[in-house]
């Protein structure tokens, strides 16, 4: 397995260790619910090293952007980040991504740990199809990346920058020293809370993670492993690829319709156009079990006796004390309220259909 500059320290934190996707990642360091109520309630620090970077340069990269990705980038500003969808020609999602403008020719893509090098061939295999002139660099490696979330993460992350952190919107970064090296802070993450991401040199980035665990030893700061990504991500209502996304399924079938603009061309535009016109034939939707019984990926939906859907995951929610999961069903079934069963190994289980997100922090 593949190690994250951080694998040590995670290592002397005894974390337990699992293969994500061929990383070798903590999935927990004391347990999923504590470490998921210490993010709702003060804050958590993530090792998000193993996914991907590649920069975009040149006069004609915002060309290239704007013919591979879904979303319209066209008004995006120095300093903005942007969520985007790279499909194929099919309209099927390869990656749902980051784009950070940098500067008038230059761009920060951050990928899902799964699909790097696929966005990355994918991309050069676009260029060179449309003979544009811009370069295509992947950072990955050199890069490392941190996660800090939950409502004192602002308070911790002070005392490693001179950055008025107060001043920087959500979806928006800056160029800053962190400890007095180059780096990225964005106001953004994948848990529903306020917090940051921190982008620095693989080589410093176990130094401002240990940082980061001392300022906030008082405030509650824990390191928090991929178990408790996973449940914050999910009552947020937001999609983990590969599991409630992958190449079969195109944004008009999740809640990804926002970033599709198809008053331009891109890649996988006819064949969404096309799935206008028939409508999709199923539908994500959210649900909450209403009796015993926690869902699980590839568990299947009914609604009577009438196979429906099937469900793309699914946890118990530290937060709602209920539990969660994401379904894909027959659109025509897609109605919220509706009630619902899930099969639970040899047990039919209650359940209804619900909006999304589950969970949204108050602010």
């Amino acid at each position: 397995m593949k190690k994250t500059p951080l694998y040590e320290k995670h290592e002397a934190l005894h974390a337990k260790i699992i293969d994500f996707g061929g990383w070798a990642m903590p999935v927990q360091y004391t347990n999923v619910i504590d470490e998921h109520k210490t993010t709702r309630n003060a804050a958590g620090l993530f090792d998000i090293c193993h996914m991907g970077e590649i920069e975009v340069r040149g006069k004609q990269a915002l060309d290239l952007l704007q013919y591979s990705l879904t979303r319209n980038l066209q008004n995006q500003s120095i300093g903005q980040i942007k969520l985007a969808a790279l499909l194929t020609r099919e309209g099927g999602i390869i990656d749902d991504l980051t784009v950070y403008k940098i500067a008038q020719e230059h761009y920060m893509l951050v990928t899902n740990a799964g699909t790097r090098e696929r966005d990355f061939f994918w991309l050069k295999e676009l260029r060179e199809e449309q003979a544009l002139d811009c370069t295509l660099t992947d950072i990955s490696e050199q890069t490392g990346k941190l996660d800090l979330q939950g409502p004192l993460a602002e308070e911790i992350l002070r005392t490693l920058t001179y950055f008025d952190l107060s001043q920087l919107r959500y979806y928006h970064f800056a160029e800053l020293k962190v400890m007095g090296e180059p780096g990225i802070i964005s106001r953004s993450g994948y848990t529903g809370e306020d917090g940051f991401e921190i982008y620095a040199s693989a080589d410093i980035i176990g130094d401002i993670w240990d940082k980061l665990l001392a300022a906030g030893k008082d405030l509650g700061i824990k390191p928090v492993g991929l178990g408790a990504r996973d449940t914050l991500r999910l009552e947020a209502g937001m999609m983990l690829n590969h599991q409630d996304m992958n190449e079969t399924v195109t944004p008009l079938e999740i809640p990804y319709g926002w970033l599709v603009d198809m008053d331009k061309e891109f890649v996988g535009r006819p064949a969404l156009q096309e799935l206008q016109k028939s409508g999709p034939g199923k539908k994500l939707v959210g649900f909450i079990m209403t009796g015993r019984g926690i869902a699980r990926h590839e568990y299947k939906v009914y609604q009577g006796a009438r196979e429906i859907g099937v469900v793309t995951s699914g946890t118990f929610s530290p937060t709602l004390n209920k539990a969660i999961g994401l379904a894909f069903i027959e659109t025509a079934a897609a109605i919220t309220d509706a009630e619902i069963s899930i099969a639970v190994r040899d047990t039919m289980c209650p359940a209804k259909i619900v909006k999304i997100p589950f969970y949204k922090r108050q602010k």
